[in-house]
């Protein structure tokens, strides 16, 4: 049981580690790209 909890927390901190190498390197950042909608207003 000890050697299962121990596996497991092993790639937990291992997967942590790998995410937040990724989320470093990576450019998660959207692409920017301009929206024209026409907007109607209905004011009286």
């Amino acid at each position: 049981m000890i050697r299962i909890l121990k596996a497991l927390s092993v790639l937990a901190a291992f997967g942590f580690v790998a995410l937040a190498v990724f989320s470093y390197v990576a450019d998660l950042a959207p692409e920017q790209v301009p929206v024209v909608h026409p907007v109607v207003l209905d004011v009286q």
